[in-house]
């Protein structure tokens, strides 16, 4: 009786919507990236979460709310390992450490932990309009946060290098995403990677 009653003061403590919340989007995030945007299937992520369908209404007004949120968090999740990689380069290199981090192995064969540009461009090039423009505003989240480290003195060389460095980058990793066996893969991230590497 007693440890009935304190597993339930702590099933629902202050802190336990949140946490579970937070769990859900993070699970839809790496979802999302791997299976698309269908990949954020209701049933399938609540179960994955240890919560049944009906309880996901307690979170989220509907589907779409979910896959923006867990978009916002793969955006947020990447960005910071981009920045990371930037970080801990040289000073005035930090878009080198991007450009190695973003074309690795890791992230082609891992879907899931890597950029969502790159895993769901074409999906959300084709979403509806309200759906596009808030991915128009995580985008220009993305730029803001990785302009900083791009090469060039003045903002607008800044962003003339991210989208030409981003966009070769979403576009190696699609290609390679495709190839396979790694040496293939590999072949075409080097390629991106080198070329972007010496063109700055």
């Amino acid at each position: 009786m007693i440890s009935r009653i304190l597993s339930s003061v702590m099933r629902y403590r202050p802190e336990h919507k949140a946490e579970i919340h937070q769990k859900i989007v993070k699970d839809a995030s790496r979802r999302v990236r791997a299976e698309g945007l269908g990949g954020a299937a209701v049933a399938a992520v609540m179960r994955d979460t240890g919560l049944t369908h009906g309880g996901f209404y307690k979170h989220f007004g509907s589907k779409d709310e979910l896959l923006m949120e867990s978009l916002r968090e793969a955006f947020r999740e990447f960005e910071d390992t981009l920045i990371g990689a930037a970080e801990e380069s040289h000073p005035q290199a930090g878009w080198k450490g991007i450009v190695k981090a973003y074309l690795s192995l890791e992230y082609c064969e891992h879907a899931d932990r890597g950029c969502p540009l790159a895993a769901l461009s074409p999906e959300l090039a084709r979403s509806g309009k309200r759906m596009r423009s808030q991915i128009f505003a995580e985008l220009v989240k993305y730029k803001d946060r990785m302009l900083p480290f791009m090469p060039g003195q003045r903002t607008s060389d800044k962003e003339r290098a991210f989208f030409v460095i981003f966009s070769t980058m979403i576009g190696a990793v699609e290609i390679a995403r495709m190839l396979p066996d790694r040496a293939a893969q590999e072949k075409v991230l080097a390629s991106a990677r080198n070329f972007l590497l010496s063109s700055f």
